[in-house]
């Protein structure tokens, strides 16, 4: 894994403008919960929940596009351009894994958005299983991550030629680290993908998936047990834990 801590990798802590940014995103989404607890999603409009929140209408569209979207909120964890391409420029060498785990850890440390949020996840939870479309709504963000994420990993890789006949050390012997092999040429964003570099890169992402998963399953069941950050790097190295055993096995 590479150190991101005190490199391009490292996220900021916000300033007094995110602060009040996220805020305000948060009492959009408790307000939301709230009245829609209360009276029903179809009961409920943007003018109500933007009166409730304290915000305008117009203001409540610079934040979410629907009350449907609003109701949903955010996954625990972004993958945006700016992220991918930091990630990418770490290289084909090392541990992509890893390095997406750290990610999401100092993402968990700065609580983007609330998204790491247990009151707001709370209220969801027991609402969203009402209504099939905010479930469906999740399920596409949470598809829509694991393809930037293996997208992102897939140029990562292939800038070192990883592909078909590569070599590496990661989970299960070449799962997470990849080395020079038979792949895409480095510098060709119109090559094809190497099938071995697409299949590598699509178990890393669904990996990162499933540790997130973990973890934040853990949080939310103990929160005062351990951070979310501390939850992921453990869920991380108990996935290391599992393969090395099943290998060995």
């Amino acid at each position: 894994m590479h150190e991101l801590s005190g490199s391009t990798m490292s996220i900021q802590e916000p300033g007094l403008r995110e602060r009040k940014r996220r805020a305000t995103r948060r009492s959009i989404q408790l307000s939301v919960l709230r009245l829609t607890a209360e009276h029903g999603l179809d009961q409920v409009t943007i003018d109500d929940i933007s009166r409730d929140a304290g915000v305008s209408p117009r203001t409540f569209f610079n934040y979410f596009p629907t009350k449907e979207d609003s109701l949903a909120g955010d996954l625990p964890m972004t993958f945006d351009e700016e992220t991918a391409r930091r990630f990418e420029a770490l290289g084909p060498d090392g541990d992509p894994l890893g390095d997406l785990i750290e990610i999401m850890a100092e993402q968990a440390d700065a609580e983007a958005d609330g998204a790491v949020d247990p009151e707001l996840h709370q209220l969801r939870r027991r609402l969203v299983a009402e209504y099939p479309q905010i479930v469906a709504l999740k399920m596409h963000r949470v598809r829509e991550f694991e393809a930037a994420v293996s997208a992102s990993v897939a140029k990562r890789l292939a800038a070192g030629g990883t592909g078909s006949g590569g070599t590496g050390s990661g989970l299960t012997g070449d799962v997470s680290t990849g080395s020079a092999g038979a792949g895409v040429p480095a510098g060709d964003p119109n090559a094809p993908v190497d099938p071995e570099i697409a299949e590598r890169a699509r178990l890393i992402s669904l990996l990162v998936l499933t540790v997130a998963r973990a973890a934040w399953t853990s949080w939310l069941e103990h929160p005062e047990s351990a951070s979310l950050r501390e939850l992921l790097l453990r869920s991380h190295a108990r996935l290391h834990e599992v393969a090395g055993a099943a290998s060995r096995g």
